[in-house]
C-alpha cells in the first residue's frame, strides 16, 4: 500500500489520516483524468489539468503521464513552431496559460527539432505581450475587447509565470521585463487589496466604468476565492525564477507573505475556504467551501515552503487540514476505482455585476480541469514529502 503522508498529517493536531490508496494521489487522479477521454486543447483550464498530469509523471517517472503531455502538447504546435488555431492579435490572457506547458516541454525534450518548435512558439506568446493592451498605468487588459482597462487577479496567474520563467530562460539580463513583471502585481495589489483582512478582491477597472467598480478605487465589490487562489499560485511560481538581486524580488515576497497571513485567517475550521471569502459573507446562505481555491491554496503553501518563501512551522498545519478535507470531501473514488473531482464552481467573472448573488448562482461541477489540476499540483508537494523522508 502506498503510504499518504501520515507521518506529515499527523503533525496538524486537527488532521485525521485518509486510508492509504495504492498509488500516488498525484499519479492517480492523473491516470483516472486520462481515461476520462478529456484531452489537451489551448485553453487555459486544460493547460492546467495537464500540468498537473505532468507534474505527477515527473515526481514519479511514469512514462505514460509524461508522454500524454509531450504527446498533447506537440499536437497543438506545427512543425514551423505556430501555435495551432492562434490568432497572435487576439489578445486575451488566458491565452498565453499554454506557454508554461510548452516551456516544460522546452527544457525537457531531447529532440532538438522539437526544442526548436517550442521555442519558436513560445516566442510568438512572448511577442505578443509586447503588443499588449495596457492600462494607463501599464497593466495588461485581461481581454481586448471584452474587459478594457481592467485588471483580474487570474490573469496574474495566466500571464506572469509565463512571462517571468521565458524570461529567465531567454531573456535574463532584460530588467525592463522583471520589472514589467513585478509592476502586474504592484498594480493589483495597490487597487485590489483589502487593507483590513488582507485578502484582494477580484480585479479593478482602471477606467472605472464597469457596473462593479468602485467609483474611487475602480476595484470589484468581492473575494472570489479561486481569484485569490490564481494570485497565490502566480506569486509563488514567478518567485521560483524571480532574481533576488532585483527590487521586484523583496517587493513580490512581501506581497506574498501578506496574502498567506489573510488566506490562513480565511481558513474555515473545516479545513477550506467559502467561494465569496469576505466578510459577512463565509457561512451566509448560498455561500458554500469551494474545492479549486482549496487546492491552490494547499498548494501555494506547500510548495512556498518547499522552497523556503514562507515558514513551516507557521503553515504546516493549515495545508494538512486543507489536504484532508480534500480527500475526505472533494476526491471521489468511483466504482471502476478511478478518482473523480468534486465540488468546483464552474466560472467566475466580472462580465456581469460582481454581485454577491452572481458568484453563488454559477453551478458547480464535476471533474472540472480547474479544480482537478491545482489537486494533482498539491498531491505532487505532499508526496515531495514523503520522498524526503524515505
Amino acid at each position: 500500500m502506498y503510504s499518504t503522508l501520515l507521518p506529515l498529517l499527523l503533525l496538524s493536531p486537527l488532521a485525521t489520516a485518509a486510508p492509504s490508496p495504492k498509488q500516488p494521489y498525484s499519479t492517480w487522479m492523473a491516470s483516472s483524468w486520462l481515461q476520462k477521454s478529456m484531452p489537451l486543447d489551448r485553453h487555459y483550464a486544460a493547460g492546467v489539468v495537464f500540468e498537473g498530469i505532468q507534474k505527477a509523471g515527473a515526481l514519479h517517472s511514469n512514462k505514460t503521464l509524461l508522454s500524454a503531455h509531450s504527446t498533447s502538447v506537440s499536437s497543438l504546435v506545427a512543425p514551423n513552431g505556430t501555435l495551432i488555431g492562434w490568432d497572435p492579435n487576439y489578445f486575451s490572457l488566458d491565452d498565453i496559460r499554454i506557454g508554461n506547458n510548452i516551456l516544460y516541454e522546452y527544457q525537457t525534450t531531447k529532440s532538438n527539432v522539437e526544442k526548436e518548435k517550442y521555442k519558436k512558439a513560445a516566442a510568438g506568446l512572448r511577442d505578443q505581450l509586447n503588443r499588449f493592451p495596457r492600462t494607463p498605468s501599464g497593466g495588461f487588459w485581461h481581454r481586448d475587447p471584452q474587459y478594457k482597462n481592467q485588471m483580474w487577479l487570474d490573469g496574474l496567474y495566466m500571464a506572469e509565470p509565463f512571462y517571468a520563467t521565458y524570461t529567465s530562460l531567454f531573456d535574463s539580463k532584460n530588467t525592463t521585463a522583471w520589472n514589467d513583471i513585478a509592476r502586474q502585481f504592484s498594480l493589483v495589489e495597490e487597487h485590489c487589496r483589502n487593507t483590513t483582512s488582507g485578502l484582494l478582491v477580484h480585479g479593478y477597472d482602471e477606467s472605472k466604468t464597469a457596473v462593479w467598480a468602485d467609483p474611487v478605487t475602480g476595484a470589484s465589490p468581492h473575494v472570489w476565492d479561486r481569484a485569490v487562489g490564481w494570485y497565490f499560485v502566480a506569486l509563488v511560481e514567478v518567485l521560483q525564477v524571480y532574481p533576488k538581486n532585483l527590487p521586484g524580488y523583496k517587493k513580490l515576497s512581501e506581497y506574498l507573505t501578506t496574502l498567506a497571513v489573510a488566506v490562513q485567517k480565511a481558513q474555515d475550521k473545516s479545513g477550506g475556504w467559502w467561494l465569496v471569502m469576505d466578510e459577512p459573507y463565509p457561512g451566509m446562505e448560498g455561500n458554500y467551501i469551494e474545492s479549486s481555491a482549496t487546492a491552490m491554496f494547499t498548494y501555494a503553501y506547500l510548495k512556498g515552503m518547499r522552497t523556503g518563501l514562507l515558514p513551516k512551522e507557521k503553515y504546516t498545519g493549515v495545508a494538512n487540514k486543507a489536504w484532508n478535507l480534500m480527500l475526505d470531501k472533494f476526491v471521489k473514488v468511483e466504482k471502476n476505482q478511478t478518482l473523480s473531482w468534486e465540488g468546483t464552481v464552474q466560472v467566475g467573472s466580472l462580465n456581469m455585476d460582481g454581485s454577491y448573488e452572481y458568484y453563488i448562482s454559477v453551478p458547480v461541477v464535476e471533474n472540472d480541469p480547474k479544480g482537478a489540476g491545482p489537486f494533482m499540483f498539491a498531491a505532487t508537494e505532499m508526496e515531495i514529502l514523503e520522498k524526503k523522508r524515505h
